[in-house]
């Protein structure tokens, strides 16, 4: 029952975001303004998947969900052909 109540009330936390730097600034993950503008609309489809398929129910699932995201798009970005680290992605765990 109590599980029900956070995931609740991170659920209700979450639609009072209007953007998406909220969420970056709430889950105290850093961010590259110019990289938000450029892929806003993609993080933020990217961030609703991993919630819905993770099932994120507290603050923590819920950053892990939005680090993921803001990883995977970053990562996209690198070139295939090199192993290049990631770069400018201030929540990459992958360095």
């Amino acid at each position: 029952m109590k599980q029900n109540k956070t995931g609740n009330s991170l659920q209700q936390k979450l639609q009072q975001f209007s953007t998406i730097e909220e969420a970056l600034v709430y889950f105290e993950i850093g961010f590259d303004r110019s990289f938000i503008e450029q892929y806003r609309d993609q993080l933020f489809k990217r961030f609703n998947g991993n919630l819905i398929v993770s099932g994120a129910d507290d603050w923590f699932s819920g950053r892990r969900a939005l680090k993921n995201a803001y990883c995977k798009i970053q990562r996209g970005r690198l070139d295939k052909k090199t192993r290049s680290a990631c770069r400018g992605c201030t929540s990459c765990e992958r360095r």
